[in-house]
């Protein structure tokens, strides 16, 4: 197949800046995959706060110009480089990462990164899979330590972080708390395993989530908006309590004796610092969840690839949306 010779629509990223710096190009070049990497023609790609950072030139990752962002797609192998022995043209799969970028109709991706998409689940759950659930793996278990009886608060959890988060804590036998600011987003947090969510626009959350716990705290806080939520985050920590910071938009002040007399930690997180043995486990970890049938992404918001600014806009200033924003193509 002359791969090369074949066109296809993508976001390309030229220069740094808002959202309409994303811009749609129909003729790309489609990519060739080489050694020990496959090509993908993409049905859904998942869209992260992370890459509006990315995209504006804040991030502390800077991507090389011009590009075009996505890093978790869901779809069907188109072809495969020498060297690749696990996957052949026509398998579902989705990915952890891509070489040329998701928001696009083709993408090459390592074949480390590329897993089997289970049938149960479809193309645009495929792409809710990845970041949020790789994430929220990683949050609960290397950085928080996470233990069968603990309780833990997911702050914000009707996003697809905070939705991975409630299944996998639920599944590993933790005390689920949750937050979300909209009735339909309570309700979801509460269908994907919380054992009680709360309305973070109310004034007294705080004090109501103290009382669920007898007073005692929580022992842990899964924290997808540090810089509004840190401050009280710390008065909410059980003795030796951990806060891991999964996203933050800005900066905060916290008093640090908040974490003197319990002992707290704060933790942040990153999925790019995953090693391939981090991530051969945690996909083994969600695999396992998919067989039992409790790892079941929830799809948000949806966008055609044309759309893909405005999508860029509401994930940062979306009210009330939940489950994970996908671009389909």
């Amino acid at each position: 197949m002359a791969t090369s010779r074949m066109l296809m629509r993508a976001i390309r990223v030229l220069e740094f800046g808002g959202p309409d710096v994303l811009q749609l190009q129909s003729d790309v070049s489609v990519p060739t995959p080489e050694d020990n990497q496959v090509l993908i023609k993409v049905h859904a790609c998942g869209v992260n706060p992370v890459e509006t950072y990315i995209r504006a030139g804040t991030y502390a990752r800077k991507a090389e110009l011009p590009y075009t962002p996505g890093t978790d797609v869901a779809g069907i192998i188109e072809a495969v480089g020498n060297g690749v022995t696990n996957f052949k043209e026509g398998d579902r799969v989705f990915t952890s990462a891509t070489l040329t970028g998701g928001y696009a109709e083709y993408t090459v991706a390592s074949m480390d990164t590329v897993f089997p998409l289970p049938e149960q689940l479809d193309y645009k759950q495929g792409a809710s899979i990845a970041i949020p659930y790789f994430t929220a793996y990683r949050a609960l278990f290397y950085k928080g330590h996470a233990k069968a009886g603990e309780s833990v608060l997911v702050h914000g959890a009707s996003g697809g972080v905070g939705i991975a988060t409630c299944q996998i804590a639920r599944a590993y036998g933790l005390k689920v708390f949750g937050t979300a600011g909209t009735e339909a987003g309570q309700k979801i947090v509460l269908e994907s395993g919380a054992h009680e969510v709360f309305n973070h626009r109310e004034t007294d959350y705080i004090t109501k989530i103290k009382e669920s716990t007898g007073d005692q705290g929580v022992n842990m806080i899964i924290e997808m908006l540090s810089n509004v939520n840190l401050s009280n985050d710390l008065q909410l920590l059980s003795r030796g309590g951990r806060v891991i910071i999964v996203g933050s938009r800005g900066s905060t002040d916290i008093n640090p004796r908040d974490t003197m007399v319990k002992e707290s930690s704060i933790i942040g997180t990153s999925l790019f610092s995953q090693t391939t043995g981090e991530r051969e486990e945690c996909a083994a970890a969600l695999f396992a969840g998919m067989e039992a049938g409790w790892l079941k992404p929830v799809v948000g918001p949806e966008y055609p690839l044309e759309k893909a600014s405005q999508a860029h806009e509401d994930i940062i200033n979306g009210t009330g949306a939940f489950g994970k924003m996908v671009l389909v193509m």
